[in-house]
């Protein structure tokens, strides 16, 4: 294990921020199982902004400040180090604010990784700000780390991997994001949700698709199926359209099923406060399982369209 104080090199990696409350070390152990599946390097990460701290902070205190961060991070990559060894840890302490930390370590072909709530939440369903603020950046997938992380909890695990699908704007990442499945030794399940409400709130008629497999919803996730499929090493691939209150409240009860559950998060016109739409905060503060928010690169034009639509 190697515990400098230097990145985790160019091959693709793992990054967790840790801070040292309950959540972070969860999401750090999380990140470490990733880690081992995917055959990765991980990296934690533990950042203070010190050049904002040293305007009002004795020399002292901020030395002290780093060492205690030096020791938090060296405490987790020993308990890291004692339940998956051989694992390559490098740990990175970081003068500046954590998400801006975050956002710099992480490159192409990495994940992030975060806890569900940082050392100043003031609730259980809050996420913290370096969450958001993660996951609004990020030019990588983020995993928010929540609900459940692990089986074996009595809960039965209908798919390991739960991909929320729109519109054809998600074929971009979800065949990618098919990978995740064949690393949990689960089935992928490609849901598409269909809301029995109007952006006003009204009610509106809306025939149950899943009765009908030539339904725009199940054309769509046929088609996506069919290219995952393609891959001889691919996972064993699901597709389903559901009929829910909203699309968020849908995918909520989605992942109580789930190991994980993977949504796009794409740029709108309109940027609501943080750059995330209400979808992706639903998801957030209200999984049963971890969260990975993939950001997309295209800006193809829908044409199915439906409550997850250009809100998430």
């Amino acid at each position: 294990m190697r515990t400098d104080m230097v990145g985790a090199g160019e091959a693709p990696k793992t990054v967790v921020g840790v801070d040292g409350s309950e959540h972070a070390r969860t999401a750090a152990l999380w990140g470490a199982a990733e880690a081992v599946r995917r055959q990765q390097s991980l990296c934690l990460v533990h950042a203070v902004d010190l050049d904002r701290l040293d305007r009002f902070a004795s020399f002292e205190t901020s030395q002290h400040v780093l060492e205690h961060g030096r020791g938090l991070l060296r405490g987790l990559a020993g308990e890291i180090a004692h339940r998956f060894p051989g694992l390559d840890v490098a740990l990175e302490l970081r003068r500046e604010r954590p998400v801006s930390a975050l956002h710099a370590i992480a490159r192409p072909g990495d994940t992030v990784v975060v806890g569900s709530r940082g050392s100043g939440g003031f609730g259980p369903l809050l996420l913290g700000s370096v969450g958001l603020g993660a996951v609004a950046g990020s030019r990588v997938p983020v995993v928010v780390v929540r609900g459940r992380t692990k089986r074996g909890d009595g809960v039965p695990i209908v798919a390991a991997v739960v991909a929320a699908v729109a519109d054809e704007r998600d074929a971009e990442w979800v065949v990618q994001a098919a990978r995740e499945a064949p690393v949990r030794a689960g089935v992928l399940r490609l849901l598409h949700v269909r809301s029995t409400l109007t952006r006003s709130g009204t009610r509106r008629d809306l025939s149950d698709e899943a009765g009908h497999l030539d339904g725009p919803g199940q054309r769509l996730l046929a088609g996506l199926a069919d290219r995952i499929r393609a891959d001889r090493d691919g996972p064993t691939v699901r597709t389903e359209v559901i009929t829910a209150r909203s699309a968020a409240a849908g995918l909520v009860e989605a992942s109580r099923d789930a190991d994980l559950l993977i949504v796009g998060s794409r740029k709108r016109r309109t940027v609501p406060p943080l750059g995330l739409g209400h979808v992706v905060h639903a998801l957030l503060h209200h999984s049963h399982c971890p969260v990975q928010i993939v950001p997309y690169t295209g800006e193809a034009t829908a044409t199915t369209g439906n409550q997850l639509g250009d809100d998430r």
